[in-house]
């Protein structure tokens, strides 16, 4: 199978984040990667029936989740139940997850450096904590593209002002990680627009400048 066939699909889905004894409404983005046979899911967000028409006819291989913030993963055991594939978390993630979810555990762990593959197409997963301790982008060269959760969006770094986030841990993550992908890479962001490595590279400069 050969990555070409591999495509890109995209929806937004709108809820809510809470943390902190707070809560905001959001629109999140989620991503679908596959072909017409199969697929995963990079964050089920908000709205499982929305996914699931999305996802058509399509096997879906895996639900991946970038981190554990409510607004990422609420959908994800409705999505998991009406499809039985299994939910990736990274471990170090699971107090956070467990806020939402205390009744329904992760599948599989997600580690870092480990390859996801479908439909020809191969996701290494790079850990990259700061705005979450479990926090991972996908990286998939042959599509050129970056899928970055809430760890870098169009214009900076992910959050850090609340529980469970690090500034200068996500700067660390970004500098050592990402800054080194190819500069036409595609950044998939978790909310908001899309954007490229090399586009963000002279900002994040000024972010890391301002990290020491």
């Amino acid at each position: 199978m050969n990555p070409r066939n591999c495509r890109i699909d995209h929806l937004v889905t709108s809820g809510t984040f809470s943390l902190d004894g707070g809560t905001w409404d959001v629109d999140n983005n989620v991503w679908i990667v596959g072909d017409d046979e199969e697929a995963i899911v990079i964050d089920a967000a908000h709205d499982a029936e929305a996914i699931v028409a999305a996802l058509g006819d399509r096997t879906l291989r895996a639900i991946v989740c970038t981190h554990a913030h409510n607004d990422h993963i609420d959908a994800a055991p409705a999505l998991a139940e009406r499809t039985g594939a299994p939910i990736l978390l990274h471990p170090d993630d699971l107090p956070l997850w467990k806020q939402t979810h205390p009744d329904r555990a992760p599948d599989a762990e997600l580690a870092d450096g480990q390859v996801i593959r479908v439909a020809g197409a191969e996701l290494t997963v790079l850990h990259t904590p700061g705005h979450a301790p479990g926090a991972v982008c996908l990286y998939a060269p042959g599509l050129k593209a970056l899928f970055s959760g809430d760890t870098l969006f169009a214009g900076g770094p992910g959050a850090t002002g609340r529980s469970y986030s690090h500034f200068g841990t996500i700067i660390e993550s970004i500098r050592d990680r990402l800054l080194a992908l190819p500069g036409d890479t595609v950044v998939h962001t978790g909310h908001g627009d899309t954007t490229t490595i090399a586009a963000e590279a002279p900002h994040l400069q000024e972010w890391i400048d301002r990290g020491h």
